[in-house]
C-alpha cells in the first residue's frame, strides 16, 4: 500500500512537472521531490506505527501441568497415549490401591467400634448418676445413725463403741459419694467434648477415614482440565511418589493465552476491544482476528525485589539496558458460527492492532499483515 502511495505521488510529479510542465522541472524541483517522497514515506509509517502498531513477537502460551500423584506406589494401569485429546476427569494413571483399600477398611472398623462406645457412654451416665444417688442415701444414713449413736452414748444408753464406728462409716460414706460424682464428672466430660455432632473419639476417626479416603481416591490420577499429556514416559510396573519429584508426565491445557511484545510508546491509543489481526508461522496464509483482552503495563524493569540492601544507581561505565516491552493479551475471535481457531501452541508471527485514530489507514496495515502470513509460506534454509 505505502508503494501505492509513493508511486501515485510520483505520477502527480511527472504529470505536473513533465506532461504538463506546470511547475518546471530543474534541479531544485527534483530535489524538493525526493525530499517530499521522503517525508511523505516516513510521516506514513511514523503515523501507522501509533495508529495501528504492530509486532513481530506474537506468542501463543498454553500453561503445562507436570502429573505427579499425591500417593506413592507402583503404577497399575496408564489410561493415556501421548498428545491425545483428554477432558476434565479423565483417568491418567492409576497406582495400586491396596495399602490405602485396607487402611480404609481398618478405620471404617475402628469408626464402628469408636461409635458403639459413644453410644454406652450414655448408659454410664445413668449408672454413674444412680451409684452416686445410692452412695448420697447410704451416707446420708451413716449420718443420721452418727446422730442416733451420738446422743444415746450422751444419755447412757450407748456406748462410745458405737460412735466411733458410725465416725467412721460416714467417712467411708463421704469418700464413696466423692468417688461417685468423679465418676458422673468423667463421663460427662466426655459427652461433653463434641465436634460438631460427634464426640472427640469419634470425630477423630472419622478424621482420618476421610484422610484415608482421600488417599485411596488420589491412586487414580486424572486430568486437572481439558488438554492433552506429553512426554508420556511412565509404564505399568513403574514406582512413583511425589518426592524425589519425578512427573509422570506433562500436561498441557487447551485453554492458551495469546500474547505480543510492543515498544513502550506503541500503545498509546490501544484499548481493550480494539480489533486485531495475527499472521502466525504456523498457519500461512491465515489471518487470525482477534480483539484486545488487556494490556499487562508491568515488566521486570519496575520490579523491586525484597531485602535490606539500598539499591545503588547503575554505574557511570555500565550501559543502560534497553527499555523492556510491554505485552497485550489477545482474545481470539470465532468467525462465521464456528469455534475459535486453535493455535499450535508455542506458535510465533506477527500481530497489528488496530486503534480508533485515523481509520483510513489502517487499510496500509492490513495490505502489510496480510502480506506477512502470504510470506509464511516460505521455508528459507537451505539444508
Amino acid at each position: 500500500m505505502l508503494e501505492i502511495i509513493l508511486g501515485g505521488y510520483a505520477g502527480l510529479v511527472w504529470l505536473l512537472c513533465i506532461k504538463l510542465k506546470v511547475i518546471p522541472w530543474n534541479i531544485q524541483t527534483q530535489v524538493g521531490a525526493v525530499a517530499g517522497a521522503i517525508f511523505l514515506a516516513a510521516g506514513i509509517i511514523f503515523t501507522i506505527n501509533v495508529v495501528t502498531p504492530s509486532s513481530a513477537d506474537v506468542r501463543a502460551i498454553n500453561y503445562v501441568v507436570e502429573v505427579v500423584p499425591r500417593v506413592a506406589g507402583t503404577v497399575t494401569r496408564v489410561a493415556v497415549e501421548g498428545n491425545q485429546m483428554v477432558k476434565k476427569g479423565d483417568v491418567l494413571i492409576e497406582v495400586d490401591n491396596t495399602v490405602y483399600r485396607l487402611k480404609v477398611k481398618e478405620l471404617e472398623a475402628r469408626l464402628a467400634d469408636a461409635t458403639a462406645s459413644a453410644k454406652t457412654l450414655l448408659q454410664d451416665l445413668d449408672s454413674a448418676k444412680s451409684n452416686l444417688v445410692a452412695m448420697q442415701a447410704q451416707l446420708d444414713l451413716m449420718r443420721q445413725r452418727l446422730i442416733e449413736a451420738t446422743e444415746l452414748a450422751k444419755a447412757g444408753a450407748g456406748n462410745q463403741y458405737d460412735v466411733e464406728s458410725y465416725t467412721s462409716e460416714v467417712k467411708k460414706a463421704e469418700s464413696s459419694v466423692a468417688s461417685a460424682r468423679t465418676a458422673v464428672a468423667k463421663v460427662q466430660t466426655k459427652l461433653d467434648g463434641v465436634v460438631g455432632s460427634d464426640i472427640a473419639s469419634v470425630a477423630q476417626i472419622k478424621a482420618q477415614l476421610e484422610a484415608a479416603k482421600y488417599d485411596l481416591e488420589s491412586t487414580v490420577v486424572r486430568a486437572p482440565t481439558d488438554g492433552y499429556p506429553v512426554n508420556v514416559a511412565v509404564r505399568v510396573g513403574n514406582y512413583l511418589a511425589a518426592m524425589p519429584f519425578r512427573p509422570a508426565m506433562s500436561f498441557v491445557e487447551h485453554e492458551q493465552q495469546v500474547v505480543a511484545f510492543f515498544d513502550q510508546n506503541e500503545l498509546r491509543f490501544v484499548k481493550p476491544e480494539d480489533k486485531v489481526e495475527l499472521a502466525f508461522l504456523s498457519l500461512p496464509g491465515e489471518v487470525v482476528h482477534a480483539k484486545v483482552d488487556s494490556v499487562v503495563w508491568t515488566n521486570g524493569q519496575g520490579q523491586v525485589m525484597q531485602g535490606g540492601q539500598i539499591a545503588n544507581n547503575p554505574s557511570e561505565q555500565v550501559r543502560v539496558p534497553p527499555a523492556q516491552k510491554y505485552y497485550v493479551k489477545f482474545k481470539i475471535l470465532a468467525e462465521d458460527g464456528q469455534d475459535a481457531p486453535v493455535i499450535p501452541m508455542g506458535a510465533r508471527g506477527g500481530a497489528a492492532i488496530y486503534t480508533e485514530k485515523l481509520a483510513a489507514l489502517h487499510l496500509l496495515r492490513m495490505v502489510m499483515i496480510r502480506a506477512q502470513s502470504k510470506l509464511n509460506y516460505l521455508v528459507l534454509k537451505l539444508h
